[in-house]
């Protein structure tokens, strides 16, 4: 004993039951030899044998003196003794069972950790186990004694999984086969590690197929079939394991027979391609496996015919393929037309089958849930029998066909036609008129077309599919009367396009019945409204100028009014220009321009320009050029601003060549103010050139001085909406900034100041004023004290300017009218 211990036994004996007492001992002592630490350890140990602190922290200090030596020593055999004497005292302690088990099993002693695990197990509570379990099975998993594992994983039976994946890993296979087989039929199980019930069923058909020959406990064809009723979504998979496991067992009869069972009950394309490659894939290696034995034990007959049979066999099977996958396809959807029809063309060259097939297709299809149109099956039908010249057998089905409850109308209407068409095919022309004579009879039970309620077969009296081509076989082979009743028939039902309208009276027209062609334009309009009755009125209109001229102009102007009332703008112009047409020949020209004049207001806006160019042109051959004056003038008035400028560019012209300078001349000031200098070069080149030819100085000067007035005023639109548009874009911060922006909006563009935008101006007007007067006259004129004073005229001045136009657009305006 030191001298530096004497005041901490003091303080133990004083308090031999304190444990901080003897943990402050332990603390100074920490640094210590071994023996003095431990022997201290132990006097606390006499007398706080209970303390689970003291005895944590004595085998800890123990553990750690001995750790890197070898596990031979006796100082290892000295720290179990340590751990039994604790655990006297503290077996209800999982700690110390942990440390002690794990101790042990750092020593390799194998009997005496299980033993001792097997004590902790028996001595902790139910709720401690979780802890001891996950070191006990790595111990066992690590043992190179599987039967003792499997033991422990048997009483364990926490986590099945990972005793499955230690069974695979040790060749227990069917052991694995049977848990897993166990857990997968187990509803409440819920998988550690988030599998979900398909994948172990899936794991487990891949261990049953691919180890037939040591998996002996399961009934592997009942356990994959299962499986085929519970995952309908993954057919495929499961189809080859249960093949595979055949193939494995070397029952390749029973492997080719479930292929063949799988390709013909798979619903999805999905799972046939897994089969049928998995199948060919299957023959391949089979026809490989026999090519190899007859090499190696030489030729002989009989396995030179078996080797032939395996060829023979799997170039059937790719040749079925196609046929397959169609019937993959109809079993997933049996109504599906088209589906049936490839099933046909597939079976092209074996009459018997095609037979038998359309026979399958018509009693499968439900017209009322069928995809694509299940008359065509029946028509395809009656056309092989046709082709193969069985013309009864053809009628035969066309009879079957019309009976059939089709969705809709158009499906029986269209076998219909069809049987006609066979017949006229074989030129019997009688046997199709009683056809389709049959077909437009009226039903006892009369229907209207769109009832769903009734059957087809009361409601395709109404179908014009039908009629129409009744229609044309009547006119083709029947009389000129039961033409007349078919037609009369059609427009009876309301069921008349105007197509049918037209042609009825075309029919009429040729066998020279006029009068009774006018009385079936007459009912087409009756029938139907515009934009539909355009064709029937514009049809019938030239008919009737081509027969009667102008021997029945009354009736004829009063078939035009009839016509254009209620007429649409869009459709009105061809008709306006038939009757203007009409009044020049036949009628009064002044008739004709008032039909001109009608029709420029009563056309489409973007037909209008075009209407008035034809009015003037009709008009000045009629009555001459000095008549248009007031179309133009209606024209300009009327019309937008890009083509009334055309039109006062045309009509100045027209003016000047009358030699009415003046009135050329104020037609174009009238057209100035809605021509842009910048936008609008054109019309003021046009506008100079004809002022060199006419004009003098104070022409001149003044079509320069309205050029600039203009130009102002499109400035001051453009500042204006620009202004507008910064004050919607920024908000004014202040009365100021209003102030500001509202005194701008007449300033010049704020790229150029004031002063620089005037005199841009005034001397651009200058030179271009003393190019001109050169030009006008052969006397070179000075105006520039005359026009010194616009120089610093500012805003003011181009206001006024402004000002002047506007009275001079006015008073031009007054002598233009």
């Amino acid at each position: 004993m030191e001298e530096d211990d004497l005041p901490y036994e003091e303080e133990i004996i004083r308090n031999p039951y304190s444990v901080k007492c003897w943990m402050r001992y332990i603390e100074f002592k920490q640094n210590g030899t071994m023996s003095i630490l431990n022997m201290i350890y132990e006097r606390a140990l006499k007398e706080l044998p209970g303390s689970y602190k003291l005895w944590y922290n004595y085998l800890r200090e123990r553990r750690k003196q001995v750790k890197g030596k070898c596990i031979m020593e006796p100082a290892y055999e000295e720290i179990n003794n340590c751990h039994e004497r604790a655990l006297v005292f503290m077996h209800k302690m999982p700690r110390i069972w942990l440390d002690y088990c794990q101790f042990l099993v750092s020593q390799c002693k194998i009997t005496r950790s299980r033993r001792t695990f097997d004590r902790a197990l028996r001595a902790l509570p139910v709720t401690q186990h979780p802890r001891i379990w996950p070191l006990y099975l790595r111990f066992a998993r690590n043992l190179p004694l599987p039967e003792t594992a499997i033991r422990v994983y048997l009483i364990s039976a926490t986590n099945a999984e990972e005793y499955i994946d230690y069974l695979r890993s040790c060749g227990k296979l069917d052991e694995a086969a049977v848990r897993l087989a166990a857990v997968v039929n187990d509803e409440s199980f819920v998988s550690k590690e988030g599998k979900s019930n398909y994948q172990l069923w899936h794991e487990l058909c891949d261990l049953i197929s691919q180890n037939p020959d040591k998996v002996n406990s399961l009934n592997v064809g009942a356990i994959i079939r299962g499986g085929l009723t519970r995952f309908t979504d993954q057919l495929g998979k499961l189809w080859c394991s249960l093949a595979d496991y055949y193939i494995r067992s070397g029952h390749f009869e029973k492997a080719r027979d479930v292929y063949e069972e799988a390709i013909l009950t798979v619903v999805t394309v999905r799972d046939f391609t897994q089969v049928f490659d998995s199948y060919a894939q299957f023959e391949e290696s089979m026809i490989a496996a026999k090519m190899e034995t007859t090499s190696e034990l030489g030729k002989d007959e009989e396995e030179d015919i078996d080797l032939e049979l395996r060829l023979a066999r799997f170039e059937q099977l790719i040749a079925r393929r196609p046929l397959l996958l169609n019937s993959v396809l109809l079993r997933q959807n049996p109504h599906n037309v088209h589906e049936w029809h490839k099933r046909v063309k597939l079976y092209e060259g074996k009459p018997r089958q095609i037979i038998n097939t359309y026979t399958e297709a018509v009693q499968t299809v439900d017209p009322m849930k069928a995809t694509g149109k299940p008359s065509s099956l029946w028509v395809s039908f009656a056309k092989f029998y046709e082709e193969n010249e069985q013309l009864d057998d053809a009628r035969t089905i066309f009879e079957k066909a019309t009976k059939v409850n089709y969705k809709q109308v158009d499906d029986l209407a269209g076998v219909w036609c069809e049987y006609g068409e066979m017949e006229l095919r074989h030129e019997n022309y009688e046997q199709a008129l009683r056809i389709l004579r049959k077909a437009t009879a009226i039903p006892s039970k009369k229907a209207e077309y769109f009832d769903v309620s009734e059957p087809v077969q009361n409601r395709v009296y109404k179908s014009l599919k039908v009629w129409s081509m009744l229609a044309d076989l009547e006119e083709s082979m029947g009389t000129f009367q039961s033409t007349k009743a078919v037609y009369d028939r059609i427009i009876d039902l309301r069921i008349a396009t105007p197509q049918i309208i037209i042609n009825y009276a075309m029919f009429l027209e040729e066998h020279n019945y006029f009068e009774e062609s006018f009385k079936a334009y007459e009912r087409g309009i009756a029938l139907f409204r515009w934009p539909n009755v355009y064709d029937i009125w514009n049809t019938y209109l030239t008919k009737f100028i081509d027969r009667y001229g102008g021997k029945k102009l009354e009736r004829a102007r009063d078939l035009f009014e009839q016509a254009l009332d209620g007429c649409p703008a869009k459709f009105a112009k061809t008709i306006y220009l038939l009757y203007a047409k009409l009044e020049e020949e036949f009628g009064l020209a002044r008739h004709a321009m008032a039909v001109y004049e009608r029709a420029t207001q009563a056309v489409d806006n973007t037909e209008r320009h075009h209407m008035f160019n034809i009015y003037i042109k009709r008009a000045a051959e009629i009555y001459g050029v000095t008549y248009t004056r007031a179309i133009y003038q209606k024209a300009i008035e009327v019309l937008p601003d890009e083509h009334s400028r055309d039109m006062c560019l045309r009509f100045a012209d027209m003016e000047s060549k009358l030699g009415e300078i003046d009135r050329g001349r104020a037609i174009y000031s009238y057209c100035s103010q809605i021509c842009d200098p910048r936008m609008t070069a054109t019309f003021w080149q046009t506008w100079k050139e004809f002022e060199i030819r006419h004009g003098n100085e104070d022409t001149i000067r003044e079509m320069l001085r309205i050029k600039r007035s203009v130009q102002a005023t499109y400035n001051t639109q453009v500042n204006f909406m620009s202004s507008q548009m910064m004050k919607a874009t920024t908000n004014a911060t202040s009365k100021n900034a209003h102030t500001h922006m509202h005194t701008n909006i007449y300033a010049p563009t704020p790229s150029v100041s004031n002063d620089e935008s005037i005199n841009l101006v005034s001397d651009t007007s200058r030179s271009e004023l003393a190019e001109l007067a050169k030009q006008a006259n052969p006397d070179e004129i000075d105006i520039e004290d005359e026009d010194g004073d616009d120089e610093d005229q500012g805003p003011e001045g181009e206001l006024q300017h402004h000002q002047v136009a506007l009275f001079r657009r006015e008073q031009c305006y007054r002598t233009f009218t």
